[in-house]
């Protein structure tokens, strides 16, 4: 999950070119790969499951190492095969594909889809209903996330930015964003934030300061609608954010994506910056940063976080087997596969699982997780800021 960037694929343009006749076979997706049981092309049962995945390699190798290896052992008389579309390449594509393919009552060549074009697909009634009803499981998962399904997808997997700190010069962290801000004007030069266009860990941090300087209501509006009407209230966070030039790394030098600014803080260049929960963990783990550098959540408001959703396609002819893969993510095992495999912050309730799990995500629990902008709003943001912040 390094690049960060929301996915522009608005419900018109899904639909207009899901309509269209003129979508790619799943065929076509690069690296198309597959793996599942022995026994024969169907399983031992005859049952089959073919999941789209676009994502990066990472993703990749969660589901061809962990997720695939754990549920055909728990199943297995099902068949897994993966379809790899590295970047998302043709989420284009494939969202149109499902879109006609619904529209005209046929199966769509795959049952699973786990792309950032799910919230969009589920939107649109692309996708069969799911519920505590149909996922016993969801029940105990974060009802914001939950709703940021529209009930149709399912957050199996989540991320949310946190303040990560150099302990050998920050002896007691902010706990409040009132309290982050004055850190960075007592402390100028020390504290670094990425362009927000250029990845989610900036970006965050400039929602957090919007958010508490503006109404409530339109600031929910914004989560869940574009209003531009709601985003008129951003004029004095845009101020706040401008008032931070000077005091900001470099005098209101803004580094180029995330994993720039964890540089700066492995290299002792700044002290203090909003970080990406999984892209932290993982270079804590691999020792890309010192064991000096530590993190914590900010609260009123907290930095925002989101999931990465699963959807079934409403017309599947598979729909048994992919239910039970959805519900095999959602068990307590896959979630520590994945908390182990690439960082991702759970979404069952901490408690439910391993002690080292709980110690390695006690920052990032799910149930405090703050959701973002809808993607139309949050390209907004970004070009606004470009317009507003940067330069004395």
């Amino acid at each position: 999950m390094a690049t960060r960037r929301p996915l522009v694929l608005g419900l018109t343009a899904l639909l207009a070119v899901g309509l269209s006749a003129c979508a790619k076979s799943t065929s076509d997706v690069q690296n198309a790969q597959s793996t599942g049981t022995a026994g024969g092309a169907g399983g031992q049962s005859g049952q089959s499951v073919t999941v789209l995945v676009s994502a990066d390699t990472n993703i990749q190798d969660l589901w061809t190492k962990q997720l695939v290896p754990g549920f055909t052992k728990a199943n297995p008389g099902i068949k897994v095969n993966i379809n790899f579309d590295l970047h998302g390449e043709h989420d284009a594509q494939n969202a149109a594909k499902l879109a006609a393919a619904v529209k005209g009552g046929k199966d769509v060549g795959f049952d699973v889809i786990d792309a950032g074009f799910v919230t969009q697909a589920a939107g649109a009634n692309l996708l069969l209903k799911e519920d505590a009803t149909t996922l016993p499981a969801l029940a105990q998962v974060n009802k914001t996330l939950v709703e940021a399904g529209k009930g149709y997808g399912v957050p199996y997997r989540a991320s949310s930015v946190l303040l990560a700190y150099n302990t050998t010069k920050v002896k007691t962290p902010p706990k409040t964003l009132d309290e982050l801000l004055a850190w960075i004007k007592a402390n100028p030069g020390r504290f670094a934030y990425n362009s927000p266009k250029s990845g989610g860990s900036g970006q965050s941090f400039v929602t957090t300061v919007l958010d508490a300087n503006m109404d409530q209501a339109a600031s929910d509006k914004l989560r869940t609608t574009y209003d531009k009407a709601a985003m008129a209230g951003w004029d004095k966070g845009f101020a706040v954010l401008k008032g931070l030039n000077p005091y900001v790394y470099g005098k209101g030098v803004y580094p180029n994506g995330n994993s720039q600014v964890l540089q700066l803080l492995s290299s002792g260049q700044i002290d203090m910056a909003p970080v990406w929960s999984d892209m932290f963990v993982t270079a804590k783990t691999n020792g890309q940063i010192p064991a000096s550098v530590s993190s914590a959540q900010i609260s009123n408001p907290s930095f925002t976080g989101g999931a990465s959703y699963l959807g079934v396609p409403a017309t599947t002819t598979h729909k048994d087997a992919a239910q039970k893969l959805l519900e095999y993510v959602l068990t307590p095992d896959a979630q520590a596969a994945i908390a182990t495999q690439i960082a991702g912050t759970p979404v069952l309730p901490l408690a439910s699982l391993p002690a080292d799990v709980q110690k390695k995500f006690e920052q990032t629990a799910p149930e405090t997780m703050r959701p973002t902008y809808v993607s139309e709003v949050s390209n907004d943001l970004n070009n606004q800021w470009d317009q507003k912040v940067p330069g004395q």
